[in-house]
């Protein structure tokens, strides 16, 4: 699966997955507070299947869970910088930005301070919110 990933359509597939573990979850009796969905970046796809499944993040957050987007130095930033993984800040944060953007809520990075920095100056933006001196 890892080195020629398949799918019909990654953001379906990837849905009905996470659907049916959610159900799973539910029937075992876990609470839906208790439970936040992962499409697992990086893992059994290409960069066009995880560039793909960002973009299109809203089919995951139709679940109505929270979603945890882990994309912090993934092989697939370096497939479009050409970096390796300890030179993938700034792609990570990008990253980790369009996740916010596209409804995950819960971001698992390496670099915490600058995603930190990045997700408050964003939301300011986002927000008017003017600092004050």
């Amino acid at each position: 699966m890892q080195s020629a990933p398949v799918y019909g359509d990654v953001v379906g597939d990837v849905r009905r997955f996470l659907e049916q573990r959610v159900i799973a979850c539910r029937s075992a009796g876990i609470a839906d507070e208790r439970i936040a969905v992962d499409p697992g970046f990086g893992f059994g796809k290409t960069v066009a299947h995880n560039l793909r499944l960002l973009r299109e993040l809203s089919a995951i957050a139709s679940l109505g869970l929270p979603i945890v987007a882990g994309l912090s130095r993934k092989s697939t930033l370096g497939g479009l910088t050409g970096r390796p993984a300890d030179d993938r800040l700034a792609a990570s944060l990008a990253a980790a930005l369009s996740a916010v953007v596209h409804g995950a809520s819960i971001i698992r990075v390496h670099d915490v301070r600058e995603t930190v920095d990045a997700l408050k100056v964003w939301w300011a933006i986002e927000q008017g919110n003017e600092a004050t001196s």
